[in-house]
């Protein structure tokens, strides 16, 4: 395998039968699937075991017990499992356009990291889709969307299929190139020389800072919004809370003020 696709997930197997579905029509083939499974029941266990048999996907499941939000746990378990030397990141709520992965392998770059994005769903979008909707790329065609109740906007530009407006709408795009959770890619020796994702951090700014450290280290992002398309599944978010929020900002702003290029909590803890 060339690439390893890290997909992130928790008690979700509906939304992640439906990104898997994705995963098994991409133009790119050469690639394996980690599950970083941050704590499922034996549901999304048995989902992935059925994926297997109807398709042709390498998925390795990486599971830990449930003691709340460890995401950056669980993905730093899931970097250590691969057996490439790029990783792609993603979520169990995130459709890949069939070009998904194609786009990252093709436009990585030593010293970058890629900066993607995603089109947001709402809730009846998201359940209206179907198995075949993503095989034959529906749920990416405008049109369609629009006839199953998408509110017309500029932003819908952002699933465009032509080539040069993609490329000048991430030239010209004001939204900052981050390392975004959902959508992202880097070299795998530049994220264990900052020693992956810093497990002190709950939801918010986790991802952030995983990249303010990229950047420290001298590995830039270069932007892919507009080539590297996902569509995100709408969700309740029960994770969300003040506390975890105040104490990722100081260690972001310790990162960031100090320079800070390897964390101590991270891969290390799991030598």
């Amino acid at each position: 395998m060339k690439v390893s696709v890290i997909i992130s997930t928790y008690n979700s197997p509906k939304w992640l039968e439906k990104v898997l579905w994705g995963y098994s029509v991409q133009t790119f083939k050469d690639f394996e699937i980690i599950i970083a499974d941050d704590g499922s029941t034996s549901k999304t266990k048995q989902l992935l075991d059925v994926i297997k048999n109807k398709t042709q996907l390498s998925i390795t499941h990486v599971w830990h017990k449930d003691e709340g939000f460890q995401k950056t746990r669980i993905l730093n378990k899931a970097i250590l499992a691969s057996q490439t030397d790029y990783c792609i990141f993603t979520d169990g709520d995130c459709i890949p356009r069939k070009d998904f992965v194609e786009a990252h392998m093709s436009h990585r770059k030593q010293r970058k990291f890629l900066s993607g994005g995603h089109f947001p769903l709402s809730k009846e979008l998201s359940n209206l889709i179907t198995k075949q909707d993503i095989i034959s790329q529906n749920c990416f065609d405008i049109n369609w969307l629009k006839n199953q109740g998408l509110i017309t906007s500029f932003k819908n530009v952002k699933l465009t299929k032509n080539r040069e407006v993609a490329k000048l709408m991430n030239f010209i795009t004001t939204t900052k190139a981050t390392w975004n959770g959902g959508n992202a890619s880097a070299w795998k020796e530049d994220i264990l020389a900052v020693n992956g994702f810093d497990e002190r951090m709950k939801y918010g700014g986790e991802d952030r800072e995983f990249g303010e450290r990229l950047v420290n280290h001298g590995i830039y992002p270069l932007r892919v919004r507009y080539f590297a398309i996902c569509v995100h599944l709408e969700h309740e978010r029960g994770y969300v809370n003040e506390e975890a929020w105040e104490i990722n900002n100081k260690i972001r702003q310790i990162t960031n003020k100090e320079n800070i290029i390897k964390t101590l909590h991270g891969i290390n803890l799991h030598d």
